[in-house]
């Protein structure tokens, strides 16, 4: 999960029509000549990408029969421009694919199953769950190329001047915020309304928006209501910041966080980079990093999410032999480990979490809470099922509609996305 980002529809839509020539399209590979494949990378152009672009330029001059075309494609509509350009055969031959698109894509036969091939050929060095997220009905579709989750992130000094720890349960969170306003002047946490970061609440109650394998809608069900009863809880009292839903509110609770202006957040590693530059966190060691509080249920846990690298399906025998080459370095212990130094992301493979990895205290922290990370279920509509609450809860968290009425329209909305659930 990341946050869009922002580029013009007539940027995006020149640089992908003078680029997008994978499927069937030939064009730019000569008889005899190196092949030419297509990769969208969908990657934060400014502060990710560069790291990607040296890792191509390094594959190219050891595969000197190999050209990689490279696309930085928004985040925020790759997903639609992917779907377009498969089901008219003009997708790039390599995606890199938020975990959420993984099942849906692989569902509409647009990716090329990988057991068995090059690309999988160190299967047995990646993280289990994370192998997990990247099958659909028993193929594996993608390689895990970066993993995340949300955590409690605190600034260090705050905490100390209040006298407080990390708290452990979402009751603890309420009791160290009024302590920390009361003490510092500083609200002590601000909440998100977006659909993404309320899961944790749903999991420390045992559930889920959806039971997947029963085929239920429960984003209904009295743990449902419980969790987000507490989700709505903390953003009324003392240090607790006030619902943001405006357009902006990512950009706000961020920028408040990294200035020392509220004291914690739930955020992912994906902000690591963002972190560091805020004033205060010039000093690395004052950003805490701390499993998300458990609820009810006595559980803690937030969403795996992250990206696969996938191929197309539809690309000629030969690009697909030179993709997973492509995929198999870019997922290499080697180019993981490069990543993570350069861009302060997180590997999918144990051997790529070296000493010099760990010494960031920002990846190390991570690490850390990767134990509490729910993987999604292998349901292609799952990740469509945030739109409905990205919908409702900030509705409800301003007071313009009840929280029964909130899940109630979500749940409306649900059996139109999985119209074969009960309720």
């Amino acid at each position: 999960m990341r946050r869009g980002i922002a580029a013009t529809a007539l940027v995006a839509s020149l640089a992908l029509a003078a680029t997008a020539c994978g499927g069937d399209s030939d064009s730019g590979d000569k008889a005899g000549g190196p092949v030419t494949i297509t990769w969208w990378d969908t990657s934060n152009a400014t502060n990710e990408a560069p790291t990607y672009k040296a890792l191509v330029k390094e594959f190219e001059a050891a595969n000197k029969d190999i050209k990689v075309n490279f696309v930085n494609v928004p985040f925020d509509q790759a997903q639609n421009k992917f779907d377009t350009a498969a089901g008219s055969k003009g997708a790039p031959d390599v995606l890199r694919s938020e975990v959420g698109w993984t099942p849906a894509f692989a569902k509409k036969g647009f990716f090329l199953p990988l057991d068995g091939t090059e690309a999988l050929a160190e299967q047995d060095k990646f993280k289990s769950n994370l192998l997990e997220q990247a099958k659909y009905e028993g193929k594996t579709y993608g390689v895990p190329f970066t993993t995340d989750t949300l955590a409690f992130v605190y600034n260090k000094a705050l905490f100390a001047k209040a006298g407080v720890e990390a708290p452990k349960t979402w009751d603890d969170l309420k009791k160290a915020a009024a302590t920390i306003k009361a003490r510092t002047g500083v609200d002590g946490y601000w909440g998100s309304t977006a659909g993404y970061y309320a899961q944790p609440f749903l999991y420390g109650e045992g559930t889920d928006m959806v039971d997947a394998d029963a085929k239920k809608i429960t984003i209904k069900s009295a743990e449902a209501e419980k969790g987000y009863g507490t989700w709505l809880s903390l953003f009324e009292g003392k240090g607790l910041h006030k619902a943001d839903v405006t357009a902006d509110a990512y950009a706000h609770i961020q920028d408040a966080f990294v200035n020392g202006k509220v004291a914690s957040i739930i955020q992912g590693p994906w902000e690591i980079t963002n972190f560091y530059k805020g004033s205060a966190f010039k000093d690395k060691n004052n950003l805490g990093i701390a499993t998300v509080p458990a609820g009810s249920a006595g559980k803690a846990g937030a969403p795996t999410g992250g990206h696969n690298l996938s191929v197309y399906a539809g690309s000629s025998k030969e690009k697909q032999e030179a993709a997973l080459k492509f995929v198999k370095f870019m997922t290499s212990a080697k180019a993981q480990e490069t990543i993570a130094l350069k861009n302060s992301t997180l590997p999918t493979r144990d051997d790529a979490y070296t000493e010099q990895v760990k010494a960031d205290p920002g990846i190390a922290g991570y690490q850390t809470v990767l134990s509490a990370a729910q993987p999604r279920p292998a349901l292609p509509e799952y990740s469509s099922l945030w739109g409905p609450m990205d919908d409702e809860l900030p509705q409800v968290a301003s007071g313009k509609e009840s929280l029964d009425k909130g899940l109630s329209d979500a749940e409306a909305a649900f059996t139109k996305l999985v119209p074969d659930f009960s309720k």
